[in-house]
């Protein structure tokens, strides 16, 4: 395992279950491992206007945002067992793998230059509306979250975690401060603007966390 940063900073920015889908088809890379050519379940119809534990979430505007980063069931060939998440940060993927070689696709933001990580973990445990700690190292550099470091803020929809966080350790069983979560920012996703982790839209980290259940066998690849 490979870290490229001693501290993992996440971002201030920021269940649905699957339902009507449509039909697409899209193209992949031709790698041995990964996605292949295949037809589709997308589920562009899930980005509207839900109330979760209290919290009223939004609509998205998801046709603004390019369809391939639509939550969506693809073809996809891996030795990993089902349930592990890869993370493709190049292609701003991350997928939740699936029995008989498909695969749950979503879009993702990933962190920006500075602040890459790669290697191996697992979601040791996960949280619905997180309080959000910013670290140290990013109260220094933002003077205007530091109140935030000890009382942590509370969870809400302006909060950077969003909806829903997992939170990674690696093989030792330590935390490694980086967190797959929601984000209020839906325009940042395909994009590489966070400080380090990994976000994805509320409506899907949502879906994503209903998936998961915490523990070693809940491995988490994260490739650069």
């Amino acid at each position: 395992m490979r870290f490229r940063n001693a501290l993992l900073l996440c971002s201030l920015a920021a269940t649905v279950l699957i339902a009507g889908c449509s039909q697409t088809t899209s193209t992949a890379g031709s790698s041995s491992e990964g996605e292949k050519v295949a037809t589709n379940q997308i589920f562009t119809s899930n980005y509207g206007a839900v109330e979760d534990h209290g919290y009223p979430l939004p609509a998205i505007p998801i046709d603004r945002l390019d369809k391939r980063f639509h939550r969506q069931i693809v073809e996809y060939r891996t030795k990993e067992r089902p349930g592990t998440i890869i993370v493709n940060t190049p292609n701003r993927f991350l997928y939740y793998v699936l029995p008989g070689g498909k695969a749950v696709r979503y879009g993702i933001g990933v962190g920006k230059a500075g602040f890459a990580w790669e290697g191996e973990a697992y979601v040791a445990w996960k949280q619905e509306w997180p309080t959000w700690h910013p670290p140290k190292e990013m109260a220094e550099r933002k003077p205007e979250v530091a109140k935030y470091v000890e009382e942590g803020m509370g969870p809400g929809l302006s909060n950077p975690l969003g909806a829903r966080a997992l939170y990674l350790f690696n093989e030792e069983g330590r935390d490694t401060l980086f967190r797959l979560h929601g984000t209020p920012e839906w325009s940042s996703i395909g994009t590489a603007a966070s400080s380090g982790c990994i976000r994805l839209m509320n409506q899907d980290i949502i879906d994503l966390y209903a998936r998961v259940r915490p523990g070693r066998s809940a491995r988490v690849i994260v490739q650069q």
